[in-house]
């Protein structure tokens, strides 16, 4: 039997994680990036590394600022095509998590080459101009480089008023939380992983993950928006302690009110858990609090990494009819307020109640 006559593999089987779950761990992150903060940071770098927020941001005069981000990872579904998608709508949402409006992409392309066909690796660049195509941007260009495992995503460009820019670090006290997805999208692939995800979970999870943040701009010109931040790899808990720690004040989340997608409870009980879950807990659990009877199931999907997640936005509560009105206006029926900004504190933390 030749390469061409052998049955092609599953793209998740080729990879090591998939999705944001391939994140490398939040702690051991802050270690490798040590070496950066002594890097030359000029006064047009509005926002760097230092509040681990989703883009950079370079003011380019006093009315546009370029907002840059890069995302990519390994599939976290075997259907090329929607993988595409799933990586380009998480590449542009950190685009929108800042508030920028996006104007173009390059995509990034790891494929093994003689592994799966040039079919297959097609359909992912499809995918990803899909997704494009509806952000209203042009793919100008990318990389692409033969890969033991397959990669792609996207460098994904913005342009943002720099008055109206949404850091994940501006949080005020009394302001409410209010979340655009529902979590358990980690928990869903591992499930699809392990043959265990129905036809009508898996059209929920492309629903999901292929829905783009598109109120990020509207949010930002709203006044009572403070900040925002998109839930990704590390989790609610994980994006919720950035913006904690960089606003200096504890966030307190009810996690009876926190938007979760149907059937997760039940997948995991089966134990469809990802492995990134547990490296996000060891590496910021010490600054989340969590109430008596908080179980383990619970605290996995607090820490699950979400690929393609909702925007986690800060307002005070006379913008809050606004903020769910742009939700609402733009699809995102599970828009919801899950908590409360507190006090500052010298030792900020997630809460939750």
């Amino acid at each position: 039997m030749t390469q061409t006559d052998m049955p092609e593999p599953r793209l998740t089987s080729l990879a090591h994680g998939g999705g944001c779950g391939c994140k490398i761990a939040p702690g051991v992150l802050s270690g490798l990036l040590r070496g950066s903060a002594a890097l030359p940071v000029p006064p047009e770098l509005l926002v760097g590394i230092e509040t681990s927020d989703d883009a950079a941001v370079y003011r380019l005069n006093d009315h546009q600022a370029l907002v840059a981000t890069t995302d990519f990872f390994m599939p976290v579904v075997d259907d090329p095509f929607h993988f595409g998608q799933i990586a380009a709508t998480n590449a542009i949402s950190d685009v929108y998590a800042m508030g920028a409006t996006p104007i173009l992409a390059l995509a990034v392309v790891g494929m093994p080459i003689n592994t799966i066909s040039h079919e297959t690796i097609a359909r992912v660049l499809d995918g990803g101009a899909d997704i494009c195509r509806q952000a209203g941007i042009p793919i100008a260009g990318g990389h692409t480089i033969d890969s033991v495992e397959p990669i792609y995503g996207l460098v994904a460009l913005g342009l943002i008023d720099p008055a109206k820019l949404k850091r994940n670090a501006d949080a005020q006290t009394g302001d409410l939380l209010v979340m655009g997805k529902p979590l358990g999208v980690g928990v869903m692939s591992a499930a699809l992983k392990k043959g265990q995800l129905d036809d009508a979970g898996y059209a929920r999870m492309i629903q999901v993950t292929t829905q783009l943040n598109r109120p990020g701009p509207e949010l930002a010109a709203i006044a009572g928006v403070h900040a925002m931040t998109d839930v990704t790899g590390f989790g609610l808990g994980g994006h919720a302690l950035e913006m904690a720690r960089g606003s200096g004040r504890d966030l307190n989340i009810d996690w009876r009110a926190v938007p979760k997608l149907a059937g997760i409870q039940a997948m995991i009980e089966a134990g469809h858990v990802t492995g990134a879950s547990g490296r996000n807990w060891a590496s910021y659990g010490d600054g989340v609090a969590l109430p008596a009877g908080f179980d383990d199931g619970a605290r996995a999907l607090l820490t699950d990494p979400q690929t393609s997640g909702g925007l986690l936005v800060a307002c005070t509560p006379e913008a809050l009819d606004q903020v769910r009105a742009c939700f609402a206006k733009h699809g995102f029926d599970d828009a919801t307020v899950i908590g409360k900004v507190g006090e500052t504190t010298p030792n900020p933390r997630v809460v939750i109640v």
